[in-house]
């Protein structure tokens, strides 16, 4: 016995959807429900070469597979994003999937051929049945003719049972859109088995209706079928508690349409849906007990067909969400010092509520309560709530007084010295810093810090609560002296003097003071004529220590004065080439060159004057080069004339 029909109320109806198109056709005006897909081709995803992909989906077509982004009149190929973006627009698979793919078609000029074509079976006869497809228009310009697909559902031997005209898919403002296409229709009794056929209704060319398909899909349809617990259909949706859980009633009401309805509840608890054994009445008793989500839906057909998913429709998904019961713990920081912060943590949950002591309260999961007093002493209590599930725990907190630490009073001694350090208030003491003390865990250490130093004690007494007080060792410094042991001047130079004095409250002056800017200064200026050391004093203010010293050796080079003429003829006036104070350098080197760059004279120090004779032979009346290094980083060059 077949469905009732409402044949007379048949209806075209066009909405957006999404950012999508759709347009169908429903056989009446109220509400309906579908059933599973029977078929739900997506062409697929991932990255697998796609070469006859129609084949995979049980389908066919008179066209040409190609592999080429943008086939000929003809033609299809199965990709993920459309090519050639000076004709098509640019768009991805429908289905959303990653790497998703979809039929992309360039119509032949032929209107008798069809570019999608597929047998579907184990149908039942009498059943209504909804058709869909997606199909989007690829030409870019509105000048281009677009799509126009009619499709068609046959028997298998050509008879058309029904079919549809899209009419002309046109351009959408914008760019590409994705546009639903679906009609219902009526299987004959005694008709298990159908074709699908999709042909082009419009002039092909290039370019010219060129389409992309996707999501192609065939269920069946029928009357509504509204399920809800016990007599509500407003709430689909119930979360309790394991180890608490209850039992629901699932109830739909009849729907009108069937001759002989016939009805089966499912559930899916992640694996798919699956017949519940016996449950084949209008309502059912759902007392799920373990952790998980469990999903409910009736099916309904005609008794003769309810066994064929094929043949079903189903109604809406009701939910029973079972949580898991929390395993609460709570603890804290116990026990705690007076003024010290009690930290309360409890276990993982949604929403916590803390009850206390000198009526604390609290909905963190982790509450802390600073400045402690002995009024906070005893139990808390937190229950935990995760979804619908609650459960509680509690922790006990102790309170116990603080010691009073003393550190003793500051004091003063000189580097190098130690005084002995006086704590008291407690069972226990630990010092920090550790550096200097000749043990950081009595009361009572010698510390002899190299600079002044803040020592910390912590007190502790026999219920392990502490207290800390500080005391500051300061130290003078001994007096420190340091200064550049060395300079160089030539007569006539000065020189500062680079000294530097360290120490507490320390006083300073040079000896001897001759030749000094000040010696009461760090860095005075020294003029002195002739080598000489001078010595930093450095002397503490505070009884600290001896003086200290540092040295200065000051080296005076005199000034050498070169003539640039001598007349070596042995008249004993000007008979060698006399260079002034040359001879107080004794490592300096003098080289004479003639005007060939020949050396006529060399001498390491200048004990004897140059005479004007090479090799013990008088050199020639005429003007010599000379290159005088003093060895202390200064050079001289220059000439000389030798005249008879």
């Amino acid at each position: 016995m077949g469905m009732k029909l409402y044949k007379n109320l048949k209806l075209s109806i066009a909405v957006t959807v999404g950012g999508f198109f759709l347009t169908f056709n429903a056989l009446d005006s109220r509400a309906q429900s579908l059933g599973d897909p029977v078929v739900d081709i997506t062409f697929g995803s991932g990255t697998a070469t796609h070469a006859g992909a129609l084949a995979a989906d049980s389908g066919s077509t008179s066209y040409t597979y190609t592999s080429d982004d943008f086939p000929s009149d003809g033609y299809y190929t199965i990709e993920s994003t459309t090519n050639s973006p000076n004709v098509w627009w640019t768009t991805t698979d429908h289905t959303g999937n990653t790497g998703g793919y979809m039929m992309v078609v360039n119509a032949s000029v032929s209107k008798t051929d069809y570019f999608y074509k597929r047998e579907v079976d184990n149908l039942c006869g009498g059943t209504t049945y909804q058709f869909s497809a997606w199909i989007g228009n690829l030409l870019r310009y509105s000048d281009l003719s677009p799509p126009d697909i009619i499709f068609s559902i046959e028997t298998t031997s050509g008879t058309v049972i029904q079919s549809y005209d899209t009419g002309l898919v046109t351009q959408r403002t914008g760019g590409f859109k994705w546009i639903q296409y679906a009609f219902n229709f009526t299987l004959p009794a005694n008709t298990q088995n159908v074709i699908i056929k999709m042909t082009n209704n419009a002039n092909g060319g290039a370019p010219a209706n060129d389409l992309a398909l996707d999501d192609i899909t065939f269920r069946s349809y029928g009357p509504s079928l509204v399920a809800g617990f016990g007599s509500s259909t407003t709430g689909t949706s119930i979360t309790e508690c394991a180890g608490q859980t209850k039992s629901y009633t699932l109830s739909a009401t009849a729907p009108t349409g069937y001759t002989t309805p016939a009805y089966q509840w499912q559930v899916n608890t992640g694996s798919g849906w699956k017949d519940i054994s016996g449950a084949t009445k209008l309502s059912y008793t759902a007392s799920p007990t373990t952790v998980g989500t469990y999903e409910y839906r009736l099916a309904t057909a005609e008794a003769t067909n309810i066994s064929s998913e094929s043949c079903r429709v189903v109604s809406n998904v009701l939910t029973i969400t079972v949580d898991s019961a929390p395993t609460v713990t709570a603890s804290s920081n116990t026990p705690v010092c007076t003024g010290n912060t009690l930290s309360l943590t409890a276990s993982s949950g949604t929403t916590y509520s803390w009850t206390g002591p000198n009526s604390f309260t609290s909905t963190q999961q982790n509450p802390t309560i600073s400045n402690i007093t002995t009024a906070a002493v005893g139990d808390y209590k937190v229950t935990v709530t995760t979804g619908n599930c609650s459960a509680s725990a509690t922790t006990t907190v102790n309170v116990y007084a603080q010691p009073t630490a003393n550190a003793g009073s500051d004091v003063t001694i000189c580097e190098g010295d130690n005084t002995t350090l006086s704590a008291s208030g407690g069972t226990g003491y630990s010092w920090s810093p550790t550096t200097g003390l000749s043990d950081p865990n009595i009361a009572n250490p010698v510390a002899s810090p190299t600079d002044t130093t803040t020592y910390t004690v912590t007190v502790s007494n026999s219920n392990a609560c502490t207290a800390t007080a500080s005391v500051t060792v300061n130290v003078l410094q001994k007096p420190v002296a340091k200064a550049t042991a060395y300079e160089e001047i030539t007569q006539g130079q000065s020189v500062t003097l680079n000294g530097t004095a360290k120490g507490t409250a320390v006083t300073y002056y040079w000896t001897p003071n001759e030749y000094l800017s000040s010696d009461i200064v760090l860095h005075p200026v020294a003029t002195p004529p002739e080598d000489i050391t001078y010595t930093l004093h450095v002397v503490s203010g505070v009884g600290c220590g001896s003086e200290a010293t540092a040295d200065v050796f000051v080296r005076v080079y005199k000034a050498i004065t070169i003539p640039n003429t001598f007349t070596p003829n042995s008249d004993g006036i000007n008979d060698t080439w006399n260079i002034t104070a040359l001879d107080t350098y004794p490592e300096s080197i003098t080289q004479v060159f003639d005007r060939y760059g020949g050396i006529v004279f060399k001498s390491i120090g200048y004990t004897k004057a140059w005479d004007g004779t090479y090799n013990d032979k008088r050199v020639a009346t005429g003007t010599y080069y000379y290159i005088i290094d003093l060895k202390n980083g200064k050079k001289f060059s220059g000439w000389v004339l030798v005249v008879r």
